[in-house]
């Protein structure tokens, strides 16, 4: 987060302090949910109440548009997506298409700001943005169409010709960014008339095109697509995680084995294996992970992949360490250098007492057959899914999401993400 934004100016408001506070606010406050709609310890509930006061926030700085537009302009020059998704959310509320110009430059002008200008258009509602949002599927600049697209699919909503029309146009598509991003929505969306068009990217020379024209296919239907994955599955790139979730949800089930098996020869890709088992479902998986729940760095992720699998809470039913184990393998990077500042993706997991987890596993390993693919402890089923997407950790609904998006030919894939408005 930037520092607070000084109050000193000519010819002060009194109240000046305070609305810079909101803005502040409001910024961090987003950061926090930016960070936890990613956490597995995060309910739909939790994200709620962090969305109310951010719009409590929101609302203070509505009490004087003027002087808080002044505030949140001065904030953009930092480039952060916090204070930009709050400038955005003013020039938006605002009506003004000045201030809303100069938020929209701020956002495109760095990708982390980006962020913050998507997160503004979803959080918006439609009366307030819809016309804008328009706006930039015609506009000229392909970075308005971009725009367009992400806030489309941050919205899930389907913009209809505006989207057939990219996939129509050669100059969008010698634009990898804005292809990869309509093609991914394709996919999102189900939009199954676009499959042609997916076929043709799929002969892409782009990695970024030529994942997402494979991912998109597989939640249109067509399974034979998630083997295209295997290369993004199995090696280490940016689209790893997002082929792993979905290719071994997709897969035959002896063919996802042998998948593993690859994975597994690389020790590398440990953490990468613990993740596609969990996302496979099989309980096969079981006597293996309570082997590297014996490893400080991997004994959290391995055990949400045992939760995942088995539906058996560990801190719910005792089976988590009270202390924490010898965590000398876990130390953060601190050089000063590094400006990877991403939370650990375990923070918030709990420690297996690997014991009393391989005890548990003794007594009921009878239940769970090998060979058929559970999620949470149940074979997957519309009813049981749309539960963990309603009341299931971050982590929990997201995987819930793309099950239900799998399972049913109508289903977009539920963003997640999404504002709570529960």
């Amino acid at each position: 987060m930037t520092a607070a934004i000084s109050t000193q100016v000519a010819n002060p408001n009194p109240y000046r302090e305070i609305y810079a506070q909101f803005a502040d606010d409001a910024a961090f406050l987003w950061l926090l949910r930016s960070i936890g709609v990613k956490q597995p310890h995060y309910t739909l509930e939790d994200i709620a109440r962090l969305e109310q006061r951010i719009e409590a926030q929101l609302d203070g700085l509505m009490t004087s548009p003027d002087e808080s537009w002044e505030i949140c302009s001065a904030a953009m020059e930092n480039k952060e997506p916090g204070e930009i998704f709050v400038a955005a959310v003013m020039a938006f509320r605002g009506l003004e298409v000045s201030r809303i110009q100069a938020a929209v430059e701020a956002g495109l002008s760095d990708a982390g700001g980006g962020k913050g200008l998507i997160s503004a258009l979803a959080w918006l509602p439609g009366r307030l943005c819809h016309s804008w949002i328009k706006k930039f599927f015609t506009s000229k600049d392909f970075g308005h169409k971009y725009l367009a697209v992400a806030a489309c699919s941050a919205r899930r909503e389907d913009p209809r010709d505006y989207l057939t029309n990219i996939f129509q146009r050669t100059d969008c598509l010698a634009h990898p960014q804005l292809y990869a991003r309509a093609l991914r929505l394709v996919g999102e969306l189900k939009r199954r008339d676009l499959m042609p068009v997916l076929r043709i990217a799929m002969g892409a020379d782009d990695p970024d095109i030529l994942f997402w024209a494979n991912w998109s296919a597989v939640l249109l239907g067509d399974r034979s697509a998630a083997g295209n994955l295997q290369p993004f599955a199995l090696e280490a790139n940016p689209h790893q995680d997002r082929a792993i979730e979905l290719a071994f949800r997709a897969l035959p089930l002896p063919e996802a084995r042998a998948w593993i098996s690859r994975l597994a020869a690389r020790p590398e890709q440990t953490r990468a294996v613990i993740k596609a088992s969990a996302a496979l479902g099989d309980s096969q998986a079981i006597n293996w992970l309570l082997v590297q729940m014996q490893n400080p760095a991997l004994s959290r992720i391995a055990g949400e992949a045992f939760s995942t699998i088995t539906g058996i809470d560990l801190e719910a039913q005792g089976l988590a360490l009270d202390g924490l184990p010898d965590l000398e393998q876990q130390i953060p990077n601190d050089d000063p250098a590094d400006e990877d500042v991403n939370m650990d993706e375990d923070e918030n997991l709990p420690f297996p007492d690997v014991a009393r987890v391989s005890a548990v596993w003794q007594k009921y390993h009878s239940r769970f057959a090998p060979g058929q693919r559970l999620v949470r402890g149940r074979a997957p089923s519309a009813d049981s899914l749309q539960r963990l997407v309603t009341s299931g950790g971050q982590r929990t609904r997201q995987a819930a999401a793309m099950e239900l998006a799998l399972l049913s030919p109508e289903q977009i894939l539920i963003n997640t993400k999404a504002r709570a408005r529960i």
